[in-house]
């Protein structure tokens, strides 16, 4: 034991969570990043699970984790490596350890080190440290032993009573970083409303843990703190990207004034969009759990046509299954978002990991000339404004719309300041007018915009029919005339080029050797290796994409700028290919990769500083 403990203020650290799928790790990471986010830490996370839905326990295949990044300033990425390694049992710490830094602190329950537990993770001594040749801070605890005699007299089984033993892993990690455990407390009974004996045992052993560190100064010579050096006043939460898509539908629906309806089919990493929205009934949402994508997507159809903002969530494998449907939306020209929540594949895939595979996909995946215009969110938080966007082009320019997230982005969280609702733009369906009455066919367009105007069915003086047969431009009936095919293929299309978005921004190094070019969920990692290098005295810069059909209109100019040129991206160069086809002479350098896990910042650096010195 240490005779004195020096509390350290750090800028930033990582902390990784890692057991069982049962023992409550991404649990034990939520509530962390919940207490960090509330004392104005900036947050970055990555839960990171297997797709098994319950592997044989202890089993390597089964472990789950959850890294949290907390800093002092603005963080980016949840950290390439962590400063704290919490290994539940011995599978945890033989597939985690290779996260941990060379300097981290590693927590781990003794108990779960037992023979059989080493045999189940290979093992081939009884000294796993030694085996692996860990020479970093072991705090090893007797965590299971601790918690059962803790909760002792609860009236609990034994099954029940070690199903806490993440929160006496949180209290300790709470001890460590010297947080404040009455915010765990609130968060607990809150999750635990129904069963308040389960919250309370919970708390017990969460206290349990605090006071054990506080106690023995658990085998270490320092605990830490990490203070908010940058304070922004406002409310703040911490929010994932699947929650932040949600509230950004939401927010669009109130501001155009319309009902929001939701079809959809449960698929990872999606799910929870559909489980969020389903609680929010008292604010005009209606979700319908279909049975299947394709009913998913076909709902939300028949919702636009009958006037509401209508949504469909999916990932890759439902986009598949739903183009056809997607396709309808094309030709009627009906307001519809597509969130697809990309994940590894192809066919079923990595269910659980993250890609950026679908771009190919979402901008060409139908058939015939359909174009529609696609969005990327760049980060758990911007989800919420990628969303309002994707529903504000819907609505205004009557299209589909496909605003994609991955599951990085959407299963990540960060610290999100709640916004004021009265400072996003205005959201104005094209509705048909009132001199419009008794003449009003469905593919009569605005001029300028070339978007058809809205009626909404059953309005007296306004009947139309919409369907997948190609329709006259001027009567809206049914038509096979080859002009009038070729023309309204080229009024879809000038119709979604003419869509305004926001120019194409260059951050870092304004007189740059190298420009980084990336979109959607991968912004963190690049921003992070662009800064990296830019401190070590290299000229780089970052330009990265949100709005991917249309592109920004000066995307020629900034790219063809810059000598040497980078795309990164988590395909084999699906965006790097889109971008050459539609910028003439444009030939980037590409970095690519498909491992399903983000991008590591010192692996970027490393090969963007090859790129500059070749």
């Amino acid at each position: 034991m240490a005779d004195e403990i020096v509390v350290k203020e750090l800028d930033h650290v990582v902390i990784r969570f890692s057991g069982d799928s049962g023992d409550g790790m991404q649990l034990a990471g939520n509530i962390f990043s919940n207490i960090s986010a509330t004392v104005g830490n900036d947050i970055s996370t990555f839960p990171d699970y297997p797709a098994d839905i319950r592997a044989p326990q202890g089993s390597l295949t089964g472990v789950s984790g959850f890294q949290v990044h907390i800093g002092a300033r603005k963080v980016f990425t949840p950290g390439d490596k962590c400063d704290v390694l919490v290994a539940m049992n011995a599978a945890a710490l033989k597939t985690q350890y290779k996260y941990a830094k060379s300097t981290a602190c590693i927590i781990i329950d003794t108990d779960c080190f037992k023979k059989s537990d080493l045999e189940k993770a290979a093992f081939q001594t009884e000294n796993p440290i030694e085996e692996m040749g860990i020479k970093q801070d072991v705090i090893a605890a007797s965590i299971s032993q601790m918690v059962k005699d803790c909760l002792a007299d609860s009236g609990m089984d034994n099954k029940s009573i070690l199903k806490c033993r993440n929160m006496f892993a949180l209290g300790l990690v709470c001890w460590l970083f010297n947080r404040d455990i009455n915010i765990a407390e609130t968060f607990l009974r809150e999750k635990f409303a129904k069963k308040p004996a389960i919250a309370e045992s919970n708390i017990k052993v969460l206290h349990a843990g605090y006071n054990y560190g506080h106690n023995t100064h658990a085998s270490v010579s320092n605990t830490y703190k990490v203070e908010t050096k940058v304070k922004v006043p406002g409310k703040y939460m911490d929010i994932t990207g699947n929650k932040a898509t949600s509230y950004g539908l939401i927010a669009a629906a109130e501001k155009a004034g319309l009902k929001l309806f939701l079809g959809s089919y449960p698929i990872t990493p999606a799910t929870d969009i559909l489980h969020e929205l389903s609680k929010h009934k008292s604010l005009g949402v209606t979700t319908v759990q279909c049975e299947d994508e394709i009913a998913g997507c076909s709902t939300a159809i028949g919702a636009a046509f009958a006037g509401n903002l209508a949504v469909t969530s999916t990932s890759g494998p439902g986009v598949c299954l739903k183009s056809e449907a997607i396709n309808l939306a094309v030709i009627t020209e009906l307001p519809l978002v597509i969130v697809n929540v990309q994940r590894g594949g192809p066919s079923t895939g990595l269910p659980t990991k993250s890609e950026q595979t679908d771009l190919l996909q979402a901008l060409y995946g139908r058939n015939g000339e359909s174009p529609m215009p696609v969005i990327a969110a760049t980060s758990p938080t911007q989800c919420f404004d990628a969303a309002y966007q994707a529903c504000k082009i819907a609505l205004e320019h009557m299209t589909p719309v496909i605003l994609l997230t991955d599951a990085f982005v959407a299963n990540g969280s960060g610290a999100w300041k709640l916004p004021d609702l009265s400072t996003y733009p205005e959201i104005n369906p094209p509705y048909a007018t009132a001199e419009m009455k008794d003449s009003y066919t469905p593919y009569k367009r605005n001029p300028e915009t070339g978007v058809r105007y809205w009626s909404i069915p059953g309005k007296e003086g306004y009947m139309h029919i919409l369907g997948g047969l190609e329709k006259d431009s001027n009567t809206g009936a049914i038509s096979t005339n080859p002009d009038n095919h070729d023309l309204m293929c080229r009024l879809r299309a000038e119709k979604i080029a003419k869509i305004p978005v926001p120019d194409l921004k260059v951050e870092g190094n304004a007189d740059a050797d190298l420009l980084i070019v990336g979109f959607g969920g991968t912004y963190g990692h690049l921003y992070s290796a662009m800064e990296e290098m830019n401190n070590a005295g290299q000229k780089v810069a970052l330009a990265h994409f949100t709005n991917i059909n249309p592109l920004p209109k000066n995307s020629a100019e900034v790219l063809k700028k810059y000598k040497k040129v980078v795309v990164a991206e988590q395909n084999l160069g699906q965006f790097a290919a889109y971008l050459r086809g539609q910028i003439d002479g444009f030939v980037p350098y590409k970095y690519n990769e498909v491992k399903g896990q983000p991008f590591s910042v010192s692996e970027l650096v490393k090969a963007f500083t090859e790129i500059l010195n070749k």
